[in-house]
């Protein structure tokens, strides 16, 4: 049985520094936050405060997801579009679906 689906990794983005940084700089901060909900595990934190700090990682991870769609939407999905290429429609909707979960 063979896979006809696309591999993530075929296709590429070239971002500019600036933006590349922003994005590294906000999945750094992410990652630290991460990291403190693992030393409140450890220290046995009370469950509430770790939930709080879980919410807000949510809500940091909700925030790139936006600003990465966004930066999607008017670059990669507008290219296509142009192009001729309306699969990339199916693409966003299958993407944005997975977003919603």
């Amino acid at each position: 049985m063979s896979n006809t689906k696309k591999c993530c990794c075929e296709k590429h983005t070239v971002r500019n520094e600036v933006q590349k940084k922003k994005l590294l700089n906000r999945l750094k901060r992410i990652e630290g936050q991460v990291r403190g909900l693992e030393a409140m595990i450890e220290s046995d934190t009370y469950c509430n405060d770790i939930l709080v700090q879980s919410a807000a990682v949510n809500a940091a991870i909700n925030a790139f997801n936006k600003e990465l769609l966004n930066a999607h939407i008017h670059t990669c999905v507008a290219r296509d579009i142009r192009a001729g290429k309306d699969e990339v429609i199916d693409e966003l909707t299958s993407t944005i679906q997975k977003l919603m979960r």
